[in-house]
């Protein structure tokens, strides 16, 4: 596979799990999902992590695999490349895995002493990765290994963070988030 198919491929893969946290952010509030409990002192999220907007999120991201799953077809035919579709157990590990790793980020977040918004590099940027990754092989084994070859999985560590922090910027730079990290 030439690289810039392997790129295209990688993102179109990921895109499943890129959305969900922009979904969350724009349909996020109400009742978050520590209901407000503390543990060692801090709360075990925090206010950031709702139940709509992860909800939002893992919906927005199978929206987004069926929409691409409808047109993989059209789309390899104008490219030439060799785009996958996404059986539902693969969009629900990518959508679900990048609101987990999210969570999962927070927890950690609240763990070290980081307040809502702080930066944590590295993980703000690949925390949807790690955990959508291993839960898409965990839930569609034969797609996922057919789909992310190691070339695959390291244009994803390397891009996700390229475009984690300019989507941030951007949505800084749009009023929709208070910090653009």
């Amino acid at each position: 596979m030439a690289l810039l198919e392997t790129v295209v491929v990688a993102f179109w893969a990921m895109l499943p799990a890129y959305v969900p946290n922009n979904a969350a952010v724009l349909a996020g509030g109400g009742r978050p999902i520590d209901g407000g409990r503390t543990w060692g002192g801090s709360r075990i999220l925090g206010d950031g992590k709702t139940w709509r907007g992860t909800a939002a999120g893992i919906a927005a991201g199978l929206l987004v695999a069926t929409v691409l799953t409808l047109f993989a077809v059209d789309v390899r035919g104008l490219t030439g490349f060799d785009l996958p579709t996404f059986t539902p157990l693969a969009a629900v590990g990518l959508a679900a895995g990048a609101m987990l790793g999210d969570i999962l980020a927070s927890f950690l977040k609240r763990r070290t002493g980081r307040q809502r918004g702080a930066m944590f590099p590295g993980v703000d940027q690949l925390d949807f990765v790690v955990v959508s990754l291993p839960l898409t092989a965990l839930l569609a084994p034969s797609w996922f290994f057919a789909v992310f070859t190691w070339e695959v999985v390291l244009v994803v560590v390397v891009l996700t963070p390229i475009l984690h922090v300019t989507t941030n910027v951007v949505a800084y730079g749009l009023g929709l988030k208070n910090e653009p990290w």
